[in-house]
């Protein structure tokens, strides 16, 4: 099959990508300036689809695509998945993070086969950068079918407020961008282009190059807020002014994860309380999926527990609770970063082995001087301890609250918990920062080892 060459000048008039696939990459590069590679590869005499290319991000180097909707409605073409594959080996290769913007409505249909073929091999592809360099997807426009689960792979999802990310059409939801965060699959919704890729930096500017690169460090201030009993208030007290930036807040609204810093080095944080309710299924999921990506690159977690427990009523339950139990207490066990954990209310039962056992799930585990560490509900305990105490009672719920109270006091305190070695130490409110940053201080040279192993069978 002969190739009909072009002259230069027909070349250039067909180079790159349309004003908006190159824009979107000015919002990322610093100074809005990169290198384009692949510029003049076209598909069946048009453009390729796609624009590819290299700079720098905060002074980080970025590998970076952006979907050219401007062509056949960007679909993906046999021209425009080789530049993204050529893309994601120099990034394996150098161990710089990769940026995918997606604007296309699937595959070239006029050439389907060949499409699913190179869609199956940028999914290797991504799969093999997975842990390996962080992977950012930023949804612009429409991203469908095979391309929603590229996408979908990436360590951190972006998506606009207008966007359309879905594998199949027709499924009745009108607002596509807000069900991608409440289902978990969006970090975070922005307002435009510009709010999408300034969040994509922020995060970017937070976490390491690759998986052997050190954390980063930055200059800091103490913060200012007091402790709260609320996972944000709490977050924002202890850890460097302005820096807690949360992600997947419409996900899991129990739990909450942000990435922050203490000291100036880059931290992650997973808390149980940003409301009253048990841990549901989705928000074991989000503490499950948060920590496994920490532990990908190497950043210490720090975990605030203050929760009565997993929801197991019998919808939890049909929605597999005890699966998703499994999962965020596999996620905490198999990771081998950093990982310090501060009850700081209530920590019944599972929970607590769960996100602060010592040895397995927390290297270093403090509690609040107010805390209460139990095997058991209180109320549920004296059910079982003080059974005979209860009998003839004539304000059944009074003396069973006044059995728990007692409970409590004597058995599930904070330095019950010190004494047997539940917790290694036992702080006040104004202490939990320093107690926090020395404990990520000490073990930053941290050394784990696992059985040799191609991975772990976790629940998903």
């Amino acid at each position: 099959m002969s190739i009909e060459l072009k002259t230069s000048a027909e070349l250039e008039a067909l180079a790159g990508g349309s004003d908006k696939a190159v824009s979107r990459l000015t919002f990322l590069f610093d100074d809005g300036k990169f290198t384009e590679t692949g510029r003049y590869v076209t598909s069946g005499g048009s453009l390729s689809g796609v624009v590819t290319g290299f700079g720098y991000v905060d002074g980080v180097p970025v590998y970076a695509f952006s979907q050219d909707i401007s062509a056949k409605s960007g679909a993906l073409t046999k021209q425009g998945a080789d530049k993204i594959s050529a893309l994601y080996s120099l990034a394996a290769e150098t161990g710089a993070p990769v940026v995918g913007i997606y604007d296309s409505y699937g595959a070239d249909v006029s050439d389907a086969l060949t499409s699913l073929t190179s869609y199956g091999e940028l999914l290797l592809k991504s799969a093999n950068l997975s842990g390996v360099v962080p992977t950012v997807s930023v949804v612009c426009g429409v991203c469908a079918g095979a391309a929603a689960m590229l996408a979908v792979g990436a360590d951190l999802v972006v998506v606009t407020k207008d966007s359309e990310l879905y594998v199949s059409p027709n499924s009745g939801i009108k607002d596509l961008a807000a069900n991608a965060a409440a289902t978990g699959v969006a970090a975070l919704v922005a307002d435009d282009d510009a709010a999408a890729f300034a969040a994509v930096k922020s995060f970017l500017g937070r976490v390491p190059q690759n998986n052997l690169a050190p954390v980063p460090m930055y200059e800091f201030e103490e913060p200012t807020a007091a402790f709260g009993t609320d996972a944000i208030s709490q977050a924002e007290a202890v850890f460097d002014e302005g820096s807690v930036k949360e992600l997947y807040a419409d996900f899991g609204k129990a739990a909450f994860t942000a990435l922050a810093s203490i000291g100036g080095s880059c931290v992650g944080v997973l808390a149980t309380n940003k409301t009253d309710d048990k841990l549901t299924v989705h928000d074991c999921a989000k503490l499950a999926r948060f920590m496994r990506m920490l532990d990908c690159f190497n950043i210490p977690a720090v975990t605030f527990v203050d929760t009565q427990g997993f929801k197991n009523d019998e919808a939890a339950q049909k929605c597999g609770a005890v699966k998703a139990m499994a999962k965020v207490s596999h996620a905490y066990a198999e990771a081998t970063n950093v990982k310090v954990s501060v009850v700081t209310g209530k920590a019944y039962g599972t929970a607590f082995m769960a996100l602060a056992g010592k040895g397995a799930n927390s290297d270093m585990t403090f509690a609040l001087d107010s805390s209460v560490i139990s095997a058991l509900d209180p109320l549920t305990a004296v059910e079982f301890l003080s059974h005979d105490k209860l009998a003839g009672a004539e304000d059944l719920a009074a003396a069973r609250q006044a059995l728990a109270d007692e409970y409590v006091s004597k058995e599930c305190s904070a330095y019950a918990a010190a004494q047997c070695g539940a917790v290694d130490g036992v702080v006040t409110a104004a202490q939990v920062r320093g107690a926090v940053r020395e404990a990520v201080e000490i073990m930053a040279g941290k050394r784990a080892q696992r059985l040799p192993k191609k991975h772990s069978n976790i629940q998903l």
